[in-house]
């Protein structure tokens, strides 16, 4: 069994509960996130870096980032976690209340591991009616949890006050190495125009002159190309690749593969 809950109630505060052996996937983390580990483990990949977060770590998760996770429950038990996603309007509310300004360009790392203190563990501990689903709570109530969640990270990591207080859109980066770097995250061009810095008319245009092709046909080429290496070097089986390389549907994978290729990948890894 596997579900997450936030009962459409809920938009900034997420309790998450798997009971599978493992979940794998990738999302694009659009607000900044102070997530809690309650049970099991996971491993995140973000920013070209590898995370591994275990029970009672706290983490805080940097907006519009790309990432890739694994969660694992414990030996017969649940992985649970819980998220606050802190949204643009509410930080920027705070911001004119409270005065809070950034002072400096953030450069650190975009994932951080957070020192437990006795502040962050009575906060999640309040949080528990978001955790059974029961409770009828307000949307003004899930405001002021996540301005709590806020004001709490700043008390104990004001640092962070350059990153949650930085309205600023993605600006302009080398666009070769980004995609180089995230071309196996399956999402769509205006996304990636998005996170370069671009519209998405520029990105395309931009990427035909760095690439000498068109994004789709690039991506299309780099993805097929791993997950050749994949199968015929490394022996792994088709169906555990296509996901991993950046494709959704593995009758798109298939197809698209023994087009390339002239063979189909479930084949290619037969002895000849």
């Amino acid at each position: 069994m596997e579900h997450s809950e936030n009962n459409g109630k809920l938009p900034h505060i997420l309790y998450t509960c798997y009971s599978r052996k493992s979940s794998e996937g990738e999302q694009f983390v659009p607000e900044h996130i102070f997530g809690y580990t309650m049970s099991g483990s996971s491993s995140m990949y973000l920013g070209g870096k590898n995370y591994l977060f275990e029970e009672g770590d706290f983490r805080f998760l940097r907006r519009n980032q790309l990432t890739r996770y694994t969660k694992f429950p414990p030996p017969g038990g649940e992985y649970r976690s819980i998220s606050i996603a802190m949204d643009q309007d509410t930080l920027r509310s705070m911001s004119e209340e409270h005065d809070l300004r950034m002072t400096k360009v953030y450069k650190g790392d975009s994932v951080l591991l957070l020192k437990p203190n006795a502040l962050f563990k009575n906060y999640i501990n309040s949080l528990t009616p978001y955790l059974n689903g029961t409770d009828d709570i307000s949307k003004a109530l899930t405001s002021l949890k996540v301005k709590e969640a806020i004001m709490i990270l700043l008390e104990t990591n004001p640092a962070l006050k350059d990153i949650l207080f930085d309205f600023s859109e993605p600006g302009k980066i080398d666009l070769e190495a980004y995609m180089n770097a995230n071309y196996k995250f399956n999402v769509d061009l205006n996304r990636f125009a998005y996170l370069t810095g671009r519209s998405l008319a520029s990105f395309k245009r931009d990427f035909e002159k760095i690439f000498n092709s068109s994004p789709n046909r690039w991506l299309q080429q780099k993805r097929l190309n791993d997950a050749y290496y994949l199968i015929k070097e490394k022996g792994l089986k088709s169906s555990d690749v296509y996901l991993e390389v950046g494709f959704k549907d593995f009758s798109h994978f298939s197809f698209a593969f023994k087009k390339a290729y002239g063979i189909a990948p479930s084949r290619l890894s037969l002895p000849s």
